[in-house]
């Protein structure tokens, strides 16, 4: 899926935390929000998720301003799990788009390998740890196959071994566009073919991970990159 940013803004409590020109992601790639705290990382992905309502502009999906809600998932830095089982769990988008039952089992025990979750598909979901209710989450929103996948932080509070895990699996998914905010220069450039970084809700820098992260184009892109605070 194609995304398209539109002269989006967004302000709350009469403070402008968006004023974003322009932006694109093309379809199947891998990209990263990046920015200092406050730069309005999160408010944009909301938006493009839907659960945020643009004061002014648009977000197309392949060209189109209807949201397609049947196509996009979200993944967040602290994701709510049904209490049930994680096998339960990662059915539930399967069960509500009509797959049949030997089509779920079939996905279930995929993503269940290829997220070391074979072992904790009976387990309840309240008994799971961090890093463990982090995985569930991610297959999940990627049970059904989504056009669209979106990812806040899924990294931030997890180990390193499960970070790897993680990131394995999103370098594995080549047919679903990604588009993850992460404060993570090292992660977005394993994982992402493509930065949209933002300062004070403005779009600064977009284009290929390579080149952002060895030649940015703007003064505070480079301090950015460097670890400087950009006040």
């Amino acid at each position: 899926m194609e995304i398209t940013i539109r002269n989006l803004k967004k302000t709350y409590d009469g403070r402008q935390v968006l004023d974003a020109k322009a932006g694109q992601v093309k379809g199947g790639s891998h990209t990263a929000i990046v920015g200092p705290n406050g730069a309005g990382k999160s408010t944009l992905l909301k938006i493009i998720a839907g659960l945020e309502s643009p004061d002014e502009g648009a977000v197309l999906y392949d060209g189109g301003e209807n949201f397609p809600q049947m196509d996009v998932t979200l993944v967040f830095q602290k994701p709510y799990l049904i209490s049930s089982t994680v096998e339960k769990n990662i059915a539930y988008p399967m069960k509500l788009r009509g797959f049949s039952r030997e089509q779920i089992e079939e996905r279930i025990t995929q993503l269940a390998a290829d997220l070391n979750l074979t072992d904790f598909r009976k387990q309840k979901t309240w008994k799971l740890s961090g890093g463990e209710t982090q995985k569930v989450a991610l297959a999940r929103a990627l049970s059904f196959k989504p056009k669209l996948l979106l990812l806040d932080e899924p990294t931030a509070n997890i180990d390193p071994y499960t970070t790897s895990e993680i990131e394995k699996m999103l370098l594995a998914t080549t047919d679903t566009t990604i588009i993850m905010v992460t404060h993570n220069l090292a992660q977005a450039r394993r994982v992402c073919d493509n930065i949209i970084m933002l300062h004070e809700g403005r779009i600064i820098e977009s284009g290929s991970t390579a080149k952002i992260l060895t030649e940015p184009e703007t003064e505070e892109a480079r301090r950015f990159i460097k670890g400087e605070l950009l006040l």
